[in-house]
């Protein structure tokens, strides 16, 4: 990875993750009118926070994705079974599935279904195994895995803090930009690498 590589790759994501932001914060303010960036409900002054709430949560998705691709790097070195170590992140995205369900039911300020915590855990999945798949399609079989531990946990452990909120349009406004921003960075990654098949 040249700086070169490196600089087209952060300025592609911080685009997507500010575009991606500035379209769902404006999808969620004339869907709901209580929503409002920072307090402030004026569109304008919003559609400007909501650039660069959306630039922050990609620079947040970029730092995430290098710590996930050197925690990986440095777990292979340790777990030297390749199904083994599929075996693990299959076994945390399991984790990080209950988990999501059980921080939402006891972290929940109001009395919804227990049908609705399950939705955002779908969502998610449904998206994750979407990109997985992709990847796979763009590289090999190998990857499918790791991209649906990073799409799926990872995204996660970057939206805890919206999730704590257990509000639904703060959750929806910083999920949509990690989504994107991991999302266009796994799937871009071999790419910048020049190399497909590994």
């Amino acid at each position: 990875m040249t700086l070169r590589k490196w600089f087209h790759l952060f300025w592609t994501t911080l685009v997507l993750g500010s575009a991606s932001s500035i379209i769902m914060g404006l999808i969620l303010q004339f869907s709901d009118k209580e929503f409002s960036v920072m307090g402030i409900s004026g569109v304008g002054f919003n559609v400007f926070n909501m650039l660069l709430c959306g630039a922050l949560i990609s620079v947040f998705s970029q730092m995430g994705f290098f710590a996930y691709l050197i925690v990986r790097f440095i777990a292979v070195g340790f777990v030297r079974s390749k199904r083994i170590f599929e075996l693990i992140q299959i076994a945390v995205i399991i984790f990080v599935l209950f988990e999501l369900i059980f921080l939402r039911i006891t972290n929940s300020k109001t009395s919804e279904t227990m049908i609705s915590y399950f939705i955002l855990p779908i969502v998610l999945i449904i998206i994750s195994l979407a990109v997985s798949y992709w990847k796979a399609k763009l590289t090999n079989q190998n990857a499918f895995v790791p991209t649906l531990f990073f799409m799926f946990a990872v995204t996660v452990l970057e939206a805890v803090p919206a999730l704590k909120l257990d509000i639904a349009a703060s959750t929806i406004f910083m999920l949509a930009p990690l989504l994107v921003s991991n999302a266009w960075q796994i799937l871009t990654l071999h790419k910048i690498l020049d190399n497909k098949k590994s």
